[in-house]
């Protein structure tokens, strides 16, 4: 398992299929993405803008920094000022302001920014957000820990009679990305607050309680199965933790819920209910990958850089016999990149032995190879990664065929 391990290292798979970097000179901890890693990354994020398009969420971006005030109104700097960037002062106004640890307040300032009636209710803001966490060097370990992150991070401002419901609803997005990423083996943790150290969190006992029984009951009626751990809840209400097992047995925490009281009473958001008065909304952090850089450490780790066929950074190479084949072979490349799929083309002086060798080393899911038949047949011959040759095709029927393939997996 060990030796497993260390073949799966997604520091050594990532260095090898070019996926990311880190440089001293731009500072530890902080990923440099280089275009096959890129283009993996920008996959996920459109993968999920279009899951959470269909779930009825609009997607906002705000800034890298913020002031100083709007974490101390969160509450957020009372609690993790110490592990954060120190305060930037600007050079003639003296206001202070510090890179973007959470997207949270920038998203009650968008709730607050225009009146809300309980029919605009729920309001579900998205973003890609990047944060940064002084995370001390000794814990610092490829793109599990980092100090710069990608959150797809996601706040829902509802009215109580809602909660539930979207609770299940996040639950339903992280259900079917699992699914879909063939993570099979997982429980979900319901964080809860310790009742003997009750200084630790904001909010009275009702709203700890309530929060805590939506929780627990929408995770039951989703069917999970679920642990319950005392202690391990944010310090602004409790939350659901999904622990996934990977093709190593090793577990992680990928994917959270949070249900939070707290920040609307601090940022004093509220609507207009049906009897004209005003009322608090309650509001629900998610983040089904939990950051774009832990999760993709993760899939890699989990499925050895053999991605499935939608994700991989590249999705095959055309390999020409001969030079004398090389501008069809960039006919195809062309075209399949026109019909919105990923591939790469060897125009290298390897022998076609060497070049297929090769693509198998890069994890590439097809080689299509391309000689004298193939080009005046319009067609490809096709290998499959692991399975090999699998016939000739036209390239319409190339192009259905993947589609269909693509098409099953996202289902």
């Amino acid at each position: 398992m060990l030796e497993e391990a260390k073949k799966r290292d997604h520091r050594k798979i990532g260095k090898e299929m070019g996926l990311f970097t880190f440089s001293e000179r731009v500072g530890m901890g902080l990923p440099l993405w280089l275009p096959k890693g890129t283009r993996m990354r920008e996959t996920l994020v459109e993968f999920l803008k279009k899951v959470q398009e269909n779930a009825g969420y609009s997607q906002v971006v705000t800034p890298h920094i913020g002031k100083k005030e709007l974490y101390q109104t969160s509450g957020h700097w009372e609690k993790y000022g110490e592990d954060s960037f120190k305060p930037i002062q600007t050079p003639h106004e003296g206001e202070e302001f510090l890179l973007k640890p959470m997207n949270c307040p920038h998203h009650c300032e968008i709730y607050a920014s225009s009146p809300k009636s309980y029919r605009d209710l729920p309001l579900r803001l998205a973003e890609f957000g990047t944060v940064y966490r002084y995370e001390q060097s000794g814990e610092l370990h490829g793109l599990t820990r980092v100090r710069g992150f990608t959150q797809d991070d996601a706040h829902i401002f509802c009215r109580p009679d809602q909660v539930k419901d979207e609770f299940k609803s996040v639950i339903d997005i992280v259900l079917y990305i699992f699914r879909v990423l063939d993570f099979k083996d997982y429980k979900a943790q319901v964080s809860l607050r310790d009742p003997d150290n009750k200084s630790k969190y904001f909010g009275s006992d009702e709203q700890w309680d309530q929060a805590e029984a939506a929780i627990i009951e929408a995770a039951d009626e989703m069917g999970l199965k679920t642990v319950h751990e005392t202690g391990e809840a944010a310090f602004y209400g409790p939350k659901l933790d999904f622990m996934v097992r990977d093709a190593l047995g090793r577990e992680w925490q990928l994917g959270t819920i949070q249900l939070d009281y707290q920040l609307p009473d601090r940022f004093e958001l509220e609507y207009t209910g049906a009897d004209n008065q005003p009322h608090r909304p309650v509001m629900i952090h998610r983040a089904p990958f939990g950051s774009l850089e832990r999760f993709t450490a993760v899939l890699i780790e989990h499925t050895a850089g053999d991605f499935p066929l939608w994700l991989a950074p590249e999705q095959g190479v055309v390999i020409p016999v001969s030079e004398k084949y090389n501008y069809y072979a960039e006919s195809v490349q062309n075209s399949l990149r026109s019909a919105g799929f990923r591939f790469d083309v060897d125009l290298g002086n390897d022998t076609v032995g060497k070049k297929i060798r090769n693509a198998e080393v890069g994890k590439y899911p097809y080689m299509l190879i391309v000689g004298e038949k193939e080009q005046e047949q319009g067609a490809v011959s096709v290998r499959v990664r692991h399975e090999g040759d699998k016939g000739t095709m036209s390239m319409d029927g190339f192009v259905d065929h993947i589609k269909e393939q693509i098409s099953e997996m996202l289902k």
